[in-house]
């Protein structure tokens, strides 16, 4: 990961906290000297639109965007959504996704049907693939919001950098009156 680009994307739908999850990553990079660079999609977030960040770091960065068929970790918040970006993933990357699904408007109407099987749709393309129940985590540990930095911790697995380095980061990106819970989910996550 050192004179290599490492291409992450972040998908799910508005609301869920893809934002502060990437706005965390890069600051994890920055701190850890890589140059970082990051890009967001978010149409209809507020209204539980798809919202899609790519986070890219290595030792010089020119572009934000991660381009199709390069993405090395695809980090899901919702599985529809993490399947809809499979295509940019490369051939042997990781994922990470959130065992939570979310229905669409057309779903919600009755005009189409929300896919069943997805996780193995997902793992018959990604063998690496992990599911983690992030909002039943969050949940016991008091405080469901948490869930996208329960989410963050289990794909900390998979970067290569010192925890010390990723309490920098939570204690800068995150409030000080969620610090606490939000160490706690992201130490439940990076233990999965």
């Amino acid at each position: 990961m050192t004179d290599s680009i490492t291409n992450i994307l972040l998908v799910g739908v508005g609301g869920q906290g893809i934002l502060l999850a990437s706005e965390i990553l890069a600051e994890a990079f920055m701190i850890a000297g890589f140059d970082v660079k990051k890009s967001e999609i978010h149409g209809m977030s507020q209204r539980g639109g798809s919202v899609v960040s790519h986070v890219r770091f290595g030792k010089k960065v020119f572009s934000p965007v991660v381009p199709e068929g390069e993405g090395d970790i695809l980090f899901g918040f919702e599985l529809l959504e993490t399947c809809r970006y499979l295509n940019l993933l490369r051939s042997g990357a990781k994922v990470v996704a959130n065992d939570f699904r979310i229905q669409p408007p057309s779903v919600l109407l009755g005009q189409e049907r929300y896919p069943d099987n997805l996780q193995g749709a997902i793992s018959s393309r990604f063998p690496d693939f992990q599911l983690v129940d992030g909002l039943k985590i969050a949940t016991e540990l008091g405080n469901p919001r948490v869930a996208n930095t329960v989410l963050l911790g289990a794909v900390s697995k998979y970067l290569q950098l010192d925890d010390s380095i990723w309490q920098k980061a939570l204690q800068k990106m995150v409030p000080a009156k969620a610090l606490e819970v939000n160490l706690k989910a992201f130490v439940s996550g990076r233990s999965l």
